[in-house]
């Protein structure tokens, strides 16, 4: 039997990141212009990775462009555990700091969980400290990680609907499937956390109505691998042969989805966006604006 088409809108990620920046230099520029500091985000780094550095000279450029101050702490690569958290301390005590963004990965020997665990709560824009985990666990607000809420942000804004929806993840890391699972579930959806010890992956995929991908695992979902009709969300980027793909088959997937985001403009810009967001949020909790 034939797979069912289907008109597929592909994200464009880009576009909606672009508008949710602009709608946040709006409002920081209403808090300049009302006598008050612009948010503060503060990025350590922590050796030479050139990945790492293109990474956050992406966020210091989108800081520059909505008007947000952008510091950072470059450590050479030989910095000890100690040394690291040190700087995490003083960051703590700033009160011109609102967001501390600890740059992963960190050198071998560092423990970035004890790492993430010395953020102050309150900066912790990436959220990945146990205070915020536990927050978003016992559906309270906090700060949470920011590529989950970027996949959130585009199932709401393409209209997809969640609640008593089934959503499939793949992949339970603590930056991407475990939050998103959380999130979803709190949304009302019936959530399947897959992972690599998953029985028949395949088959539980077909059965999603939302299929977040975040395994890591170039193309892994074929397009047998989807429901006709329904939403499918790429966060996995890998190189092949020199070319970036994602954790879906993409153009196998055209047509029998009803939504699919591209490994390039789509979930990539929404998490950066997120992490502008969410220090901006710090600092109007911080400040009472």
């Amino acid at each position: 039997m034939p797979t069912p088409q289907h008109e597929t809108v592909v994200v464009d990620g880009l576009a909606l990141a672009q508008d949710l920046r602009k709608q946040m230099a709006e409002e920081i520029g209403r808090l300049q212009n009302a006598g008050r500091r612009a948010p503060c985000l503060a990025v350590v780094l922590v050796g030479d990775d050139p990945a790492s550095a293109s990474y956050i000279k992406g966020k210091r450029r989108a800081c520059t462009r909505i008007g947000m101050d952008s510091r950072e702490h470059d450590l050479p690569g030989t910095a000890s555990e100690a040394e690291i958290l040190d700087v995490v301390t003083s960051l703590n005590a700033d009160d011109g700091v609102d967001g501390i963004l600890v740059q992963l990965p960190l050198p071998k020997g560092v423990d970035a969980n004890r790492v993430a665990a010395a953020v102050d709560p309150a900066k912790d824009v990436d959220g990945l400290s146990p205070t915020n985990a536990g927050l978003l666990f016992q559906d309270e607000p906090g700060l949470y990680a920011c590529t989950p809420l970027g996949i959130m942000e585009i199932l709401d804004r393409y209209e997809v609907p969640l609640e008593g929806a089934h959503a499939v993840v793949i992949g339970r890391s603590q930056i991407v499937g475990k939050p998103v699972s959380m999130l979803l579930l709190r949304r009302n959806a019936t959530v399947t956390l897959c992972h690599s010890r998953t029985r028949d992956l395949a088959a539980v995929c077909r059965s999603a109505d939302v299929l977040v991908a975040a395994a890591g695992v170039p193309r892994m979902v074929a397009p047998d691998w989807v429901r006709p009709g329904a939403a499918v969300i790429d966060v996995g980027v890998s190189e092949v042969d020199g070319e970036l793909v994602g954790d879906v088959d993409f153009e196998g997937v055209r047509g029998i989805a009803s939504l699919v985001t591209p490994h390039r403009r789509g979930v990539g810009p929404m998490t950066i966006t997120m992490l502008l967001r969410n220090t901006l949020d710090a600092y109007r909790r911080r400040t009472g604006a």
